[in-house]
């Protein structure tokens, strides 16, 4: 079952980079989503959205 949201500890795996960064991207995302007037979840993001951001919309698993 493919999840919907990511959350930072997946993000810091897939870029290789540290927990607190991961989080930091997971903000700025979640900024962005609140100004188009999305709901979102602290911790976590849309992972089509995180998708859409970092690989032009490509699935990474």
């Amino acid at each position: 079952m493919n999840k919907q949201y990511i959350t930072a500890k997946e993000i810091s795996e897939i870029l290789g980079v540290s927990n607190s960064k991961a989080y930091s991207i997971i903000r700025e995302l979640n900024a962005e989503l609140k100004e188009r007037g999305y709901l979102t979840i602290p911790g976590k993001v849309s992972r089509a959205f995180f998708n859409e951001k970092w690989y032009s919309g490509e699935q990474v698993s």
